[in-house]
């Protein structure tokens, strides 16, 4: 009696163990499954980031050859304005060259043109020289043409510089040489007058060449 309910109980046994075993199976099988759920959960997303990377990668080269394009299209604009200037300023150069250059030839016209009615006296009176015996109209003809130079001369702001007589100034005259003063008054001052200088408008334009007394 004893052996068979050892039997049973054998069996009963065995039974529970095999019981045991399938349900760790497949709890083994729900765990594996579970995993490779996790792991195929994890890897679609890994796809979508992926896929995210890829299209923002893709954005960002589609864009960088607009701003490319924006850039060389701003360079190109910046060369044309360039260009443009500098051909502006080509032209101004080259006009005001010729504007001063044609000033410098013309900048004498007008008082040329004022001088040649007093070359025309000249003219007038070295004819009437040759056959004048009357030395003393000769004379006042030249005289008349010399006043009428030095008013032409006047009127464009040519004035003589004072110089007989008058104290030595360095900023006006130029001593050529001393002599003992012929009187006590004129010791330091111009005793004789060499070549007459000259202004321009207040601007010595030749300075007067004297002989100062000592």
């Amino acid at each position: 009696m004893v052996k068979g309910k050892s039997n049973i109980f054998g069996k009963k046994e065995s039974k529970t163990q095999h019981e045991n075993q399938e349900q760790a199976a497949h709890e083994e099988l729900a765990g594996t499954e579970s995993m490779t759920n996790e792991t195929e959960k994890m890897a679609e997303q890994e796809d979508v980031e992926t896929a995210e990377a890829t299209a923002q990668e893709t954005a960002e080269a589609s864009a960088e050859p607009n701003i490319e394009e924006q850039l060389l299209a701003q360079i190109k604009d910046l060369q044309d304005k360039h260009i443009r200037l500098m051909a502006e300023f080509d032209n101004f150069r080259k006009r005001s060259m010729k504007e001063r250059s044609e000033l410098i030839k013309s900048a004498g016209e007008d008082i040329l043109v004022n001088i040649l009615p007093v070359i025309d006296d000249f003219e007038r009176g070295l004819a009437a020289m040759e056959n004048s015996q009357d030395v003393e109209a000769v004379k006042q003809g030249v005289v008349l043409i010399y006043n009428k130079f030095k008013d032409f001369m006047a009127q464009r702001g040519i004035k003589e510089i004072e110089a007989l007589k008058q104290d030595f100034n360095v900023d006006v005259h130029e001593a050529l040489t001393k002599i003992p003063a012929p009187e006590e008054d004129l010791k330091g001052k111009v005793v004789d007058v060499i070549q007459k200088g000259y202004y321009l408008n207040d601007k010595v334009v030749r300075y007067a060449k004297v002989v100062v007394g000592e």
